[in-house]
């Protein structure tokens, strides 16, 4: 049986003073919006998160001095009994609520070795200055603070479980997050059911991660330096662990993550328009055009919205060139607009699909770039079929929603 998950001792607010900790992912708000949330809020997650808000105005994000200050204010607000920890390990269950979302899962430590293994697998490439800012905030607060956030293939015998706890329990936080999502945390008391959970979930073949490619790449880094400081090492020592969020498949939201170009070559809409009409069938329409189907696509130019449905209907084989991301790279955006790599070229930008088709419109109406594609959203079977094929998606091609909290639940790793 593959040792993927285990139970922890949490890091977590003091239930009185959750609402005031709680905070947004540290990588989906930049550090003036993040000095703007944590205004008059001394106790907010922001200031272990993105503690440059605390230091001189454009200070780089990963300036030694910010994670210096991350410690000191993660360290401040244990000293002050704001934050505290579980004396047990425990699991814990996590609750999303909003509007027709429900999703419930299991809060755990992932196995950085099951990592390597690839049973917790990754469909992502990840950004070496990315994850070193992830590795230097880890080691200097020895704490994992962003969960992973990972999916598997769904077993009814856990949903059941799960309900049947949650149902049972009072949870430990109710909050709502800025964006109106209900947050809930439930322990599971139960030794019994810690056990039949840990069971269940170390049995499956693998875990696949959804959100967080670039933390669970420091928290491998981190643990072969810290095995590489530790003679006794035995691989027990939490920083083998790194903090997780799982929720089954079929819970999982993935909205469309559009793409923003601009035309340096120069080309005319007509002269666009019929190196498209190879590919593709066109339909002018009038109101914004997002997708419902895979294979169609949104086009956005001078206040002009076009339909673009893939002509022929050849199935691709290839996990990772059957893609809507990959069919838009492909046949318009490398060979009509010249865009080489999506992760590294100035003239493409990506917009998460919560923004709206107005958040589209509007950089394109302002001419700071000069075409918009909207797409229909990546199914999470397609990334569960390419993470199996050992594969590697494109860049950006699923955004999550909601979001975990930052703050609700942390992962301290011992220094030896």
């Amino acid at each position: 049986m593959a040792h993927l998950v285990k139970s922890f001792k949490a890091l977590r607010p003091q239930p009185s003073m959750a609402n005031d900790v709680i905070a947004p992912p540290y990588d989906v708000i930049n550090s003036n919006e993040a000095s703007e949330l944590a205004k008059d809020r001394p106790n907010s997650f922001l200031h272990i998160s993105k503690p440059e808000i605390d230091l001189e105005d454009g200070i780089a994000y990963n300036d030694p001095e910010v994670y210096e200050k991350g410690k000191q204010n993660l360290d401040q607000m244990i000293e002050n009994g704001i934050l505290i920890e579980d004396s047990e390990d425990m699991l814990y269950l996590y609750e999303m609520i909003d509007n027709d979302i429900h999703q419930l899962g299991i809060a755990a430590v992932g196995s950085v070795d099951a990592y390597e293994k690839e049973l917790i697998k990754r469909h992502e490439f990840t950004k070496p200055d990315k994850e070193l800012d992830r590795v230097n905030n880890i080691s200097s607060l020895n704490a994992q603070t962003g969960p992973v956030l990972l999916t598997y293939l769904d077993n009814e015998e856990l949903s059941s479980l799960l309900h049947s706890v949650a149902n049972r329990e009072t949870p430990i936080y109710d909050v709502k997050a800025i964006d109106g999502v209900t947050h809930r945390i439930y322990r599971v008391i139960e030794p019994h059911e810690q056990e039949k959970i840990l069971g269940i979930m170390n049995s499956m073949d693998s875990l696949f991660i959804a959100d967080g490619h670039h933390r669970s790449a420091a928290a491998g880094v981190v643990k072969k330096k810290r095995q590489l400081e530790n003679h006794q090492h035995t691989g027990q020592e939490s920083y083998n662990y790194f903090l997780t969020v799982s929720f089954p498949e079929s819970q999982m939201n993935i909205l469309d993550y559009n793409r923003l170009i601009k035309n340096t070559h120069g080309l005319s809409i007509d002269e666009i328009l019929e190196k498209l009409e190879e590919n593709f069938e066109i339909t002018e329409v009038d109101t914004a055009y997002k997708p419902t189907e895979r294979n169609h696509f949104g086009m956005y130019n001078n206040q002009q919205w076009y339909c673009l449905k893939l002509k022929g209907s050849e199935t691709i084989d290839d996990p990772v060139k059957s893609l809507d991301v990959s069919i838009l790279h492909d046949l318009i955006l490398a060979p009509v607009f010249g865009i080489g790599d999506e992760r590294t070229d100035p003239n493409i930008d990506f917009v998460g699909g919560a923004r709206g088709m107005e958040g589209l419109e509007l950089r394109v109406d302002s001419n700071e770039m000069d075409f918009a594609f909207s797409l229909y959203p990546t199914p999470i079977e397609a990334l569960i079929n390419v993470a199996n094929a050992g594969m590697i998606m494109p860049p950006k091609s699923t955004w999550f929603e909601p979001k975990l909290l930052d703050g609700l639940l942390s992962h301290r790793i011992d220094k030896a």
